[in-house]
């Protein structure tokens, strides 16, 4: 039985795939601050505190791979000059201390895959609106596209280890247990279908199973290696989005509500910034080493998410 190390293991993706990795005969350790007081068969829990550098090796000698998920989310507060350097460094910090260790102590881990966000890509261009952004653009200059590259670049030394590296650039994971989704859905409960600024900014998404069947894909062909944008293939606008969830949630009994820009940066601040940029992400280089998404189009993600749930 092989052995995954997982960072970032209690997150959104970290638990969907977790479950998925044990159901296909996979041993688990998942890096915490805090060890949980239950036990969950053939998952273990080792400790690790990146602000104090301290990480339990042997847990890391014991693996064959990892996927490192670990990083604040982007999300989930205002992005004050304090909390952007938490984003920054949660990730990079968290990378570096794999890497030393990986590089001081022996080990027989044989790949590494790694979380990074299409945040890479910045806004649309004429080119990315015709074909989409693919892993040959250059990282763009905001903020999201520094933490990016910052982010790429700390873990790529693991290659010096003899290890292969991969990189997913994932895009708005759609999910019925937290992330976009569920923020689509508030409103919903009271019958608004909200559109955030005109809705025609695009939005590059991709279904919980099938960015953890990406992450499986990732680790067990190697062939596979470099970064890969983890989004479905078929981006849709933020009206297209918000109307479809609405659709599949309510039938007809919901009425669409445009959000203002200038009330949107009001609430979000710089982080309105990310929720009003079009970014068209093609998902052609992955789908070319062979792998297939479970829910291509997002009538049938938000079928499977929403239906009779």
């Amino acid at each position: 039985m092989a052995t995954v190390l997982v960072t970032g293991g209690t997150g959104l993706i970290g638990r969907h795939l977790s479950h998925l990795l044990l159901q296909k005969g996979y041993s688990i350790i998942i890096l915490t601050r805090k060890k949980p007081g239950h036990a969950t068969p053939n998952i273990t829990y080792a400790e690790w505190d990146v602000s104090r550098g301290l990480i339990d090796k042997d847990a890391v000698m014991k693996s064959d791979y990892i996927i490192h998920l670990a990083g604040a989310g982007v999300a989930d507060e205002r992005w004050s000059a304090k909390r952007k350097q938490e984003i920054v460094d949660s990730r990079v910090k968290s990378s570096e201390l794999l890497v030393k260790t990986l590089q001081e102590n022996q080990h027989h881990v044989k790949a590494t895959v790694s979380a990074s966000g299409i945040g890479w890509y910045g806004g649309d261009n004429d080119a990315s609106r015709v074909k989409g952004f693919t892993e040959e653009a250059e990282p763009d200059k905001d903020f999201l596209g520094e933490t990016c590259r910052l982010w790429e670049q700390s873990i790529e030394p693991v290659q010096s280890s003899g290890i292969r590296l991969v990189k997913m650039r994932t895009g708005l994971v759609l999910s019925n247990d937290g992330g976009a989704l569920a923020e689509f859905k508030k409103p919903l409960k009271f019958g608004i279908a909200g559109i955030l600024g005109g809705g025609d900014q695009v939005m590059s998404w991709i279904h919980i199973d099938d960015i953890c069947r990406m992450y499986l894909y990732a680790l067990q062909n190697e062939q596979v290696s470099g970064a890969y944008n983890a989004v479905a293939p078929t981006p849709v606008t933020n009206k297209e989005l918000t109307l479809q969830t609405a659709r599949t949630m309510r039938g007809k009994r919901f009425i669409p509500i445009y959000v203002p820009s200038f009330v949107l940066k009001l609430i979000l601040g710089e982080m309105s910034i990310e929720v009003l940029k079009s970014a068209t992400v093609s998902d052609s280089k992955i789908r070319a080493t062979g792998f297939r998404f479970l829910y291509p189009s997002l009538e049938a993600a938000l079928n499977e998410l929403l239906r009779n749930k």
